[in-house]
């Protein structure tokens, strides 16, 4: 196991990096707690001195842009309702049905870790048994995981630590807890704000086997996994967050709405000039124009009003602008584009999710790696409890995408299908007595789909056009039955 010391070493140092500082800004973001809340003005006074200028307008507007297109990504991965994980062995596919895709616990957890990944940069899952002696997987939050090497810990073996904060006690301070996970066992820790590491009084055993089961004989077991169980999935080969190519596109954004509503709170009133206020004072004047509305001024005198042009559709404009690049780089879906749903064509939504596609696709490469791994120790847990010889290369990963779709455009191309059935059907029929009845029914099946050997049984012999429409399934397929001497009929 790894030492106090080294375990407070390997702490400090990860939150130093700097692959954690991005993690976190990413976080924030996805939070939106952006930048913009922390924007402070200033001046110079008389003296030559820059102060904080607090009598102006100061908005702190956050645009959370960055969790839409998170959320946007996630959702899309997981919106199908087909297995995601599959097996051309219908046994091994029931399994893998009640593990994964049918679990919503795993599933749940699954989202969670694609939004921790595309916010951070990289997430970690790890396995754990449940009361039922089956594997779960479990989110952690990637900025308290640290991988440790082996050929960096003292017992050269590899670590990984995971931190979280329990809770924060009456005084204010924060409780961390700490575990240190290796192949065989786990040791649990303590930590009080920066202060020394301690052993963690509430946990009974200490270190703790990865799995502990009660017999019959009423004793405690315990068993190692064999393996760290934690798995990792990389947004990227850097692991960065997907907030790196777009904020500041979206601190633009943010300044330039503060910044507009700045200019409407702190000109909303319009300037007086005076010229030859009969008055005794400032206050008395500006008391006139609050409550009676006039005031007095020499004969020579007069009253101007001037207002303050806002550059309200210059700020628009880039804000606009903003916008429209925020989608373009962060691969987003700009559902702006698509105002008018009932005139955008099918082509349209699908040029409008093509960014969306390529962000998606992209980092389900990344998500197969991710599943294989785990998928791996789940075979090999149902290959020990049933005997069975499973091989993870039977296994497969499809995700599915639903795409939002014009159902007047929808209704209109079914429509046509229909007619066009309608015309091949009606050709055939008036082909009979060149291809003979038998070849007819035959093709007719194929264009609606039909299996000829379902149906041939029931087809009268004497004239198999007869009840042909209720046959191949009732009315509404457009089979209109030749006349009897007509040139279709066949008859001379």
């Amino acid at each position: 196991m790894l030492t106090k010391e080294e375990l407070k070493l390997f702490i400090d140092e990860d939150m130093a990096s700097v692959k954690k500082q991005q993690a976190l800004t990413g976080a924030r973001y996805y939070d939106a707690e952006h930048d913009i809340k922390n924007c402070r003005l200033f001046f110079y006074n008389s003296d030559g001195q820059l102060v904080e200028d607090t009598t102006r307008a100061n908005v702190k507007i956050p645009h959370p842009f960055f969790t839409e297109l998170t959320d946007q990504a996630t959702q899309y991965i997981l919106s199908g309702d087909d297995p995601f994980v599959v097996s051309d062995d219908p046994d091994l596919q029931d399994e893998l049905d009640s593990r994964f895709n049918n679990n919503d616990d795993f599933r749940a957890e699954l989202s969670d870790l694609i939004t921790d990944c595309q916010t951070k940069g990289f997430a970690y899952m790890y396995a754990l048994k449940d009361a039922n002696d089956k594997m779960r997987f479990t989110c952690a939050d990637a900025i308290g995981v640290i991988e440790v090497e082996g050929r960096f810990a003292g017992d050269g073996k590899d670590h990984v630590i995971y931190w979280y904060i329990d809770r924060i006690d009456k005084d204010g301070h924060r409780i961390k807890k700490i575990q240190d996970w290796d192949d065989s066992e786990t040791h649990y820790y303590t930590q009080d704000d920066e202060g020394e590491i301690q052993d963690d009084a509430d946990e009974i055993y200490n270190p703790r086997p990865h799995v502990l089961y009660t017999k019959g004989d009423g004793k405690t077991y315990g068993e190692a996994l064999g393996f760290v169980p934690f798995f990792r999935l990389d947004n990227n080969k850097k692991q960065f967050s997907n907030l790196k190519p777009v904020k500041e596109l979206i601190d633009d954004y943010d300044m330039m709405a503060s910044s507009l509503s700045n200019n409407l709170i702190d000109f909303d009133h319009p300037l007086y000039v005076v010229k030859g206020f009969q008055g005794h004072n400032l206050d008395e004047l500006q008391q006139n124009l609050k409550t009676k509305k006039m005031i007095g001024t020499a004969p020579d005198g007069g009253v101007e009003i001037h207002t303050v042009d806002v550059p309200f559709e210059a700020r628009k404009t880039k804000m606009e602008l903003n916008e429209k690049n925020i989608y373009r780089f962060g691969f987003g879906l700009n559902l702006s584009d698509l105002k008018d749903t009932s005139a955008t064509t099918n082509i349209a939504i699908k040029a409008a999710y093509s960014l969306l596609d390529l962000r998606c696709n992209r980092l389900e490469t990344q998500l197969k790696r991710f599943l294989r791994k785990v998928v791996n120790v789940v075979i090999d847990e149902i290959n020990k409890e049933q005997g069975t010889d499973y091989q993870t290369d039977s296994v497969h990963f499809e995700f599915t995408h639903e795409v939002m779709l014009n159902e007047q455009e929808n209704a209109t191309i079914e429509k046509t299908d229909a007619e066009k059935k309608q015309i091949e059907i009606n050709t055939l029929i008036s082909l009979q007595s060149v291809i003979g009845d038998e070849q007819v029914v035959r093709m007719i099946c194929d264009i609606l789909d039909i299996d000829y050997d379902d149906i041939k049984d029931q087809i009268p012999k004497d004239d198999p056009y007869a009840d042909l429409e209720s046959q191949l399934g009732g009315e509404g397929n457009g089979i209109e039955q030749p006349d009897e001497g007509s040139p279709e009929s066949g008859a001379e």
